[in-house]
């Protein structure tokens, strides 16, 4: 395992933050009760992987038929767009947003996410993809009815580039990131992800002992450790997962503020993002134990093993597992919930 850091901030967070995640998960509930798409996905329990990795028990919340979309974001940005849409009182909500343009910069699901929220509610998606992407993964969000831009050799350039068009637009910037100035929409991001923590404390026979939930910007962590801290209390011990070529939370908690970080393209493209997000940094700087970092080679060996265990995920999806495997020592007794948080590319 590359880094593990101790969270020294850990029960009263760092100074000089003043917004948190939500950790109601009551409103998304409701509001995806009105959505036809709409299925709890499993939390699976496996015996032989928990044998396997050295732990008593492995449950593993599978996001991978999420909503049709195939990974945790579909709970994300369609949920900001169904809000929005919910709030109009429209008649029929189909059309309730017909003059509205959101855009994003995206490396995956998170396009996906808002393109399919758009074309549910009338609306215009934009989504900006850096060089890197696969052309095939612009094919799939045309499919959803989003137009596509490329811009700049990263993710970090497209986001500059979908923040410039938004600005000279007029249209709605719809990240799942964070920084001064713009907190609501990706707060209301992150609420969307509670629906995925409620679903798995309902589930589970009984409390985890330790929870590992990969993190990119970092808004499914936040949210997953925000909600658990609400039901489970201090219990479970909240380990946070990001390749050591983008290291954007480890390293802000070793700072004690956010930090641009630099390192190689990582095949774990989802959390392939070199600056954390504020909001999510602020929640898991009060709540999560420690953070980690996996390297590649981590990650592909879960990918493999998980394939073994008829799990089919990306590097991205299997980065949680992948901890286990990069050197993670939890105890025998562990009982241990992980996220599964995307399918493979071709699923």
């Amino acid at each position: 395992m590359s880094q593990q850091l101790k969270n020294p901030w850990r029960g009263t967070g760092l100074e000089g933050f003043d917004t948190f995640p939500l950790s109601d998960a009551q409103d998304v509930a409701h509001l995806l009760q009105r959505c036809p798409a709409h299925a709890q996905t499993p939390l699976r329990k496996d015996h032989d992987l928990a044998a396997r990795l050295g732990v008593a028990e492995l449950w593993i919340k599978d996001e991978r038929a999420r909503m049709g979309l195939g990974s945790f974001k579909a709970l994300g940005a369609a949920y900001v767009i169904a809000r929005e849409a919910a709030a109009t009182q429209a008649p029929d909500l189909r059309n309730a947003l017909q003059e509205r343009v959101y855009i994003t910069a995206s490396a995956g699901n998170h396009g996906m996410s808002v393109a399919a929220g758009a074309q549910l509610f009338g609306a215009r998606a934009v989504i900006v993809l850096s060089d890197t992407v696969p052309e095939a993964f612009a094919a799939r969000l045309r499919a959803k009815g989003a137009e596509v831009m490329r811009a700049g050799d990263d993710y970090e350039a497209s986001m500059q580039a979908a923040a410039k068009a938004a600005e000279a637009n007029d249209w709605t910037l719809l990240s799942d990131s964070s920084w001064p100035g713009y907190t609501e929409i990706p707060l209301r991001v992150m609420e969307g992800y509670l629906q995925l923590a409620a679903e798995a404390v309902a589930q589970i026979e009984h409390p985890p002992t330790h929870i590992l939930v990969q993190a990119g910007v970092g808004g499914l962590a936040a949210a997953v450790a925000a909600y658990a801290r609400l039901v489970w209390g201090d219990g479970p011990q909240i380990i946070v997962v990001e390749p050591d070529a983008a290291p954007a939370l480890i390293e802000a908690v070793r700072a004690g503020k956010l930090q641009d970080t630099h390192g190689p393209v990582s095949c774990m493209g989802r959390l392939d993002c070199k600056t954390a997000s504020m909001i999510a940094l602020a929640g898991l700087a009060r709540d999560a134990d420690m953070f980690v970092t996996i390297s590649d080679a981590d990650a592909l060996g879960a990918v493999a093993l998980l394939a073994e265990h008829g799990l089919p995920t990306t590097p991205s999806g299997a980065a949680g597992i992948a901890a286990l495997l990069g050197g993670l020592d939890l105890p025998q007794d562990a009982r241990v919930m992980a996220i599964l948080s995307e399918g493979p590319e071709d699923g």
